[in-house]
């Protein structure tokens, strides 16, 4: 049974380890919260206690890499706060541990932030120029993955989280003056997330950055407005008196590698 340690069982993370139990795959599951372990135990995922630091990692990372053939990588920059620590830095940590280890395949999710806010189209190809320091510190990360030859890295650039109990729309309901109303919008909802990355498992689909965005990019005013009348909420209001921005992400290139298609296209 071919073993898959998954770095971060949160939001993504966990439903996407049980999504790879129903596939057969044995799961190694990390969390930063003691109080979690149990849930993970429960769902048949081999449970971690492991924390990323800036020149340490916390937890039984030796173990938890052990007999993996693939890891996958999915935990937040988190740049804010007194306890903030250089994200890039952590990985840095991470990298001789998955050096010495079984890993062969390393998937690192990644945010399409590095883009930027520019009015285009964008692709894989687009030059980088994130706005965030997030957004920079995902791109040193992406680089020194894909560098490195003891491993093969792909990297996935999700755009906006959304699920059935996340959704933007619960933020923004009944808000004023929100800026940008005909900013296209770029989300990806949680089954198009996890679909994607089984397929890139499948297929062996390594060495590879692809952008993973629904093909739906409706203006934000018409989207939210829409959303809100959908859940019965207060609607959006927008302030029309400063000019748009935003760019329009393109996922073709993963629908084409991957022979992909979306299972909420229209979100």
């Amino acid at each position: 049974m071919t073993k898959i340690s998954i770095l971060g069982c949160g939001w993504l993370g966990l439903p996407l380890a049980k999504a790879l139990l129903e596939k057969g795959f044995s799961v190694n599951g990390s969390t930063t919260s003691s109080e979690k372990l149990s849930t993970l135990e429960n769902a048949g995922i081999s449970p971690f206690l492991i924390s990323l630091h800036s020149k340490s990692v916390s937890g039984s990372i030796e173990t938890f890499l052990q007999e993996s053939n693939t890891l996958i990588i999915d935990i937040p920059p988190k740049l804010r706060g007194i306890n903030s620590e250089s994200f890039i830095e952590k990985i840095a940590t991470l990298v001789p541990f998955i050096e010495k280890s079984s890993v062969k395949n390393v998937l690192f999710i990644s945010s399409t932030s590095v883009y930027g806010e520019e009015n285009d189209i964008v692709t894989e190809e687009t030059p980088l120029n994130p706005d965030t320091e997030s957004g920079k510190q995902l791109i040193e990360a992406e680089h020194l993955l894909q560098s490195n030859s003891n491993f093969k890295t792909t990297v996935i650039r999700f755009g906006g989280l959304i699920g059935e109990d996340r959704h933007p729309v619960k933020f923004l309901a009944g808000r004023e003056n929100l800026d940008n109303p005909e900013g296209p919008i770029n989300l990806i909802h949680q089954e198009d997330c996890i679909g994607i990355i089984l397929k890139i498992i499948e297929t062996d689909c390594w060495n590879e950055t692809c952008n993973a965005v629904a093909p739906f990019h409706p203006s934000r005013e018409n989207y939210y407005t829409q959303k809100a009348v959908n859940l019965n909420l207060a609607l959006p209001k927008f302030n029309h008196e400063n000019a748009s921005i935003g760019k329009t992400i393109l996922s073709d290139k993963i629908e084409a590698i991957l022979n992909y298609t979306f299972t909420k296209p229209n979100l």
